[in-house]
């Protein structure tokens, strides 16, 4: 049977319409995403802050967190310091970021701090190995010894004597207390996206695969 040129059409449109059909089957979101415009008085300042700042706009950690607009301005001001003011090397603290994304599997925040850590100075192969889940082999002094207080810290929830020892005498004091709180706060950051299922932009790729079980 000769089959029409519009029948082709009727079927191609059909099939291209099966993905928006199936669509509201789709679970929703834990938390609606918020738009600026949404915003109540209260919570417009910080979203205008976020704003300036944000890879992800006014999502990933920042649409949870702008339901308790109070606290999120607390937290905002802290991420601002350990961003952009900490005591840590931009490369070694986005480093630690990247460590906590890792070990989490946080996909958000691997999407956001990736390209900021490899502009920032360290090697796309440090990286590769991390994202695998390996101990990089070519990190400099300094990451090796980041990494391995972030992992110990983070895997034993305790530092060995010799370690900081080792971590004290390449960083300082107030270097080495900044890295622990940059990593907790991404620690809280991981554990909030994860509650609120929070994914990447849409029509992005989740760039981590998970760990195996330890």
């Amino acid at each position: 049977m000769k089959v029409s040129g519009f029948t082709y059409a009727i079927a191609a449109v059909l099939a291209l319409a099966q993905p928006a059909l199936a669509q509201p089957d789709a679970k929703p979101k834990r938390f609606p995403q918020l738009t600026l415009e949404q915003l109540s008085e209260q919570q417009r300042p910080l979203g205008e802050q976020i704003l300036k700042v944000s890879s992800v706009g006014l999502g990933g950690p920042y649409n949870p967190l702008l339901r308790s607009p109070v606290m999120g301005d607390r937290m905002f001001q802290l991420l601002d310091y350990l961003r952009f003011k900490t005591s840590v090397p931009r490369r070694l603290n986005e480093f630690a970021i990247l460590i906590q994304s890792r070990l989490l599997t946080s996909q958000v925040e691997w999407y956001a701090h990736y390209p900021l850590a490899i502009k920032a100075g360290l090697s796309e192969a440090v990286a590769a190995d991390l994202k695998l889940g390996k101990r990089p082999a070519a990190m400099k002094p300094d990451e090796a010894v980041v990494y391995d207080f972030c992992m110990e810290l983070s895997t034993k929830h305790a530092v060995s004597d010799a370690l900081f020892v080792k971590a004290k005498e390449t960083l300082g004091e107030q270097q080495l207390v900044d890295l622990v709180v940059v990593s907790g706060t991404y620690i809280t950051l991981a554990m909030l996206l994860s509650a609120a299922e929070e994914g990447v932009p849409a029509g992005k790729q989740p760039p981590l695969q998970p760990l195996p079980a330890r």
